[in-house]
């Protein structure tokens, strides 16, 4: 596929949270942990990398984030399990926060 008719440039690949840039162990080597770990939270559901062609999972840099976070917990003593819940509890309550922040935003 040509950049033309590609409908992202490599820079805005660069730019995007959401893109799968990093293979496992490249994912796991940046936050410090196993490829277990990364295993055991997408088993958790925590994240769902996405897949390459050849079928390697591939994570974005919001990933690694959320990851990094369980990791922190973890690392404190909490179980993975309930280290993955905490970690989607404080996703939800921080997109609920930006919601209510931009209802109180005056219009007009």
């Amino acid at each position: 596929m040509t950049p033309e008719t590609h409908p992202h440039t490599t820079t805005d690949r660069l730019d995007d949270d959401d893109y799968p840039a990093y293979t496992m162990g490249r994912a796991a080597e940046m936050i410090g942990a196993t490829p277990g770990f990364l295993r055991a939270i997408g088993e958790a559901r925590l994240i769902t990398p996405l897949r390459s062609d050849g079928g390697h999972r591939r994570y974005s840099r919001y990933q690694l984030r959320v990851a990094a976070r369980a990791r922190e917990l973890v690392d404190a003593g909490t179980p993975i399990e309930a280290a993955c819940r905490i970690v989607i509890l404080e996703d939800q309550l921080e997109e609920a926060l930006r919601l209510n922040e931009e209802l109180r935003k005056p219009t007009g």
